[in-house]
């Protein structure tokens, strides 16, 4: 039997409520176009991000491919009474809805999955009949917003670790289930390895790993010691040994016995990986650890920080290595290349910025064989929607870095034109032109569903190529950690006029 919490039923009451309303005026079958789009990128408080990573279309597509009604679905519907007790769904919506609720009707446009991307920017374009679009909304959300946003919070622990890998520790923490998702848009945005064993396998990467405090503990709590603990661990993984150096004292025990570990293997032949950190002064102990394994002949050794990690605390740890390591006679350099950030509960949880807070909104309707665009006003014209069927594109200068993401109509042939002049969203006074005799243009969205999946999946190696080639074209400005710099989204002469023209109008202003 089909679970029914994880169907067509993984929705909000009004997406449903809404369509018998559609159906009850004979317009459930209309053409209608949504878009998915965010508004702000995230804000941490203390720092902000400057680009989001669109992560989570694959595992959406099949979430598509998978959604049927079930016989299931149709008696939940029909088991919920209005106040009055009748039913709340009729039976001849219910037909319809058994028929034609799946989404074989649909064709959506998207950002390729791991691209940077910026707010107002439409990242999917849903095209279709009303009802199949509307009951689209709920589902793509969850997990749009979701793996985005962790994708994004990735790539900035990435840009903080610079060539350091980046380990990402953070199922335990996660969101119930949705910790599969936030492995994968993390590996998306910049970890390099999981410790999530099923998600790294599915992805086609080895999980990584070292071990828990609760292994010394276990030796010890049965007379033995953490240095025979260590042996344990070396003797059974001789060419992946990592040891965990701080459950009693890291520095007077837990160094020097991973240093007896490292000999011995060393004298039969293996290679020692490392050690682990995961609580303290991170930076005072790598310094402190790399100067003893120095001293030993273990120079090349990693070293493994862990502990609440984020993009901000891998920036101050690689700071004050930089301005104490010298004193102790260790090359802080050398020491920073030998780093590897394990990132748990601050990645996957998107710390600081717990949503995307992105939306899907209708923005056109045909009728009567033309796109009539649909607007929604506000009290800030940030808020205002885009209206119309739209094309999404990049803008990049003379030295090959994206300026500006522009968004034009669809009846629009911008990259036939020699000067381009763009529109704020939300400003009428600014406004630039762009002469595009040494700048580029490039469409954003490509069709990845029309009646069925027709994107197939791509590898994870691909995903993240996309993300490193674009953040490489960003400004370095739009990459800082904190308070970086707006990058810009404008919009076509023809779209602004068109968007002022239907405010007009809604508010009654002239």
């Amino acid at each position: 039997m089909a679970d029914i919490t994880k169907g067509i039923l993984y929705t909000d009451e009004y997406q449903i409520t809404m369509s018998q309303v559609f159906f009850r005026l004979g317009i459930h079958e209309k053409p209608a176009l949504f878009e998915f789009f965010y508004r702000k990128n995230p804000d941490y408080g203390q720092h902000q991000a400057g680009y989001s990573v669109f992560a989570g279309l694959d595992p959406f597509l099949d979430w598509m491919t998978e959604a049927k009604v079930e016989t299931t679905d149709l008696e939940a519907l029909r088991a919920q009474k209005s106040r009055s007790g009748k039913p709340l769904f009729d039976e001849d919506f219910l037909s319809w809805l058994n028929k034609n609720g799946s989404f074989d009707g649909l064709s959506l446009r998207a950002v390729d999955e791991g691209r940077v991307v910026h707010p107002q920017v439409p990242l999917i374009a849903a095209e279709g009949p009303l009802v199949q679009a509307q009951l689209l909304e709920t589902a793509l959300l969850n997990r749009i917003n979701f793996e985005t946003l962790v994708a994004t919070k990735a790539a900035r622990v990435r840009e903080a670790a610079g060539e350091s890998l980046v380990l990402d520790f953070g199922l335990r923490r996660a969101p119930g289930e949705a910790g599969n998702a936030a492995t994968r848009a993390s590996l998306i945005g910049g970890a390099d390895r999981s410790s999530n064993v099923g998600m790294s396998y599915a992805l086609g990467l080895q999980a990584a790993g070292t071990h828990a405090h609760s292994l010394v503990q276990a030796f010890m709590a049965l007379g033995m010691s953490e240095l025979e603990a260590f042996q344990a661990y070396a003797g059974v993984y001789p060419d992946d040994t990592v040891l965990l150096v701080d459950t009693v004292e890291t520095l007077e025990s837990g160094v020097p016995n991973a240093i007896k570990v490292f000999e011995d293997l060393k004298r039969k032949g293996h290679k020692p990986v490392g050690i682990r950190l995961d609580s303290g002064d991170l930076a005072y102990l790598a310094i402190q650890s790399a100067r003893m394994l120095d001293k030993a002949g273990f120079a090349d050794t990693l070293l493994v920080l862990s502990s609440d990690l984020d993009e901000l605390i891998i920036w101050q740890i690689q700071t004050q290595i930089h301005q104490e390591a010298g004193r102790y006679g260790v090359d802080p350099d050398a020491l920073i290349k030998r780093l590897v950030f394990g990132v748990g509960t601050r990645m996957v949880t998107s710390w600081g910025q717990p949503a995307l807070g992105g939306v899907y909104k209708v923005v056109a309707v045909r009728d009567d064989g033309h796109w009539k665009p649909a607007i929604k006003v506000s009290d800030t014209m940030e808020k205002v929607l885009n209206p119309g069927h739209k094309k999404a594109w990049r803008i990049y200068d003379e030295r090959g870095l994206a300026t500006a993401d522009f968004l034009s109509l669809s009846d629009e042939a911008p990259e036939k034109e020699n000067v381009l002049t763009l529109h704020h969203p939300a400003d009428s006074a600014k406004h630039r032109r762009i002469t595009m005799d040494k700048s580029r243009l490039e469409a954003l969205h490509r069709e990845v569903w029309k009646g069925k999946r027709l994107l197939e999946p791509v590898s994870l190696s691909v995903m993240r190529e996309r993300k490193k080639q674009d953040v490489e074209k960003l400004d370095q400005g739009v990459r800082r950690l904190v308070n970086p710099h707006v990058y810009h989204v404008s919009l076509s002469e023809k779209l602004w006029t068109l968007k002022n023209k239907l405010v007009e109008e809604v508010t009654g202003k002239q």
